[in-house]
């Protein structure tokens, strides 16, 4: 059941709990290829489910960074008034790393009774509503992505210099071309890109916020209410995703595993 003309199609009549045959598991890349986000409603999965569904589609990641839940592969992600929400800004999960995730499956576990949605962004759509020489401009150009300016902050300087052993800076395309599709997308964001390389400073700049702003067009996106038991399937490759922290001080637990890519063309 599409949710809008190129982004989220919510599947009805499946349950992840279970194992799933090759034809079903067809039919959902497919399903994700055409429209970058799959929805599913009341999928009381245990973290090891979680986990196993995932394995369907890679490896999944063991993020260097984010607090784990009981297994190392899932991440749990936990607010309340004493920890407010702070994902409510568009970015792709991971694009720090040399092979950044092919895709994220988030859980709920907890929902607030107002508020707390999540949108994504077809930043496949996106590229194709710039303007053609904004197109021409970017052609050929890469970007470095670096976690420093988001997980980082909140690092001593030591923890920070042995971070970036493990997880240097790395050039991705500005444009990416989706293998499977032949699409091309916008391959930067606001909280790990942090600048166009071989162009001037100010350059650099503008065609960052030119770039990052098309995910805030609402002809690009997807809102997603959240129930208990929900599970929402992206393809981190072409979207980006803003968590809405409009619950604050209400409780608000997710849990998500990430399965690990290719390197970005």
């Amino acid at each position: 059941m599409p949710c809008s003309a190129t982004i989220g199609a919510e599947i009805p009549d499946i349950d992840l709990s279970l194992p799933l045959d090759d034809e079903v598991l067809t039919e959902l890349r497919r399903a994700l290829l055409e429209y970058k986000v799959l929805f599913f409603r009341d999928q009381h999965l245990t973290g090891p489910q979680h986990a196993a569904f995932a394995r369907h589609w890679g490896e999944p990641q063991i993020h260097p960074f984010l607090p784990k839940a009981d297994s190392p592969e899932v991440v749990r992600l936990a607010h309340d008034a004493e920890s407010p929400g702070v994902e409510n800004i568009w970015h792709s999960d991971a694009s720090f790393t040399r092979t950044p995730p092919f895709g994220s499956i988030l859980r709920a576990v907890q929902v607030p009774d107002i508020g707390g949605d999540t949108m994504w962004a077809d930043m496949a759509a996106a590229y194709d509503g710039l303007p053609d020489d904004v197109r021409r401009a970017i052609d050929g150009l890469t970007a470095t992505h670096d976690f420093t300016q988001s997980f980082g902050k909140l690092m001593s300087d030591d923890q920070l210099a042995e971070a970036r052993k493990k997880n240097p800076p790395v050039q991705h395309p500005v444009v990416r071309t989706i293998p499977e599709t032949g699409r091309k997308l916008i391959y930067v964001n606001r909280v790990f890109t942090a600048h166009i390389d071989g162009v001037s400073e100010a350059d650099s700049a503008e065609l960052l916020d030119i770039l990052i702003d098309q995910a805030r067009h609402p002809e690009y996106q997807v809102r997603f209410h959240w129930k208990p038991g929900s599970i929402a399937f992206w393809d981190n490759r072409v979207t980006q995703h803003y968590a809405l922290c409009d619950y604050y001080p209400r409780p608000r637990v997710m849990e998500r595993v990430t399965i690990i890519g290719d390197q970005p063309r």
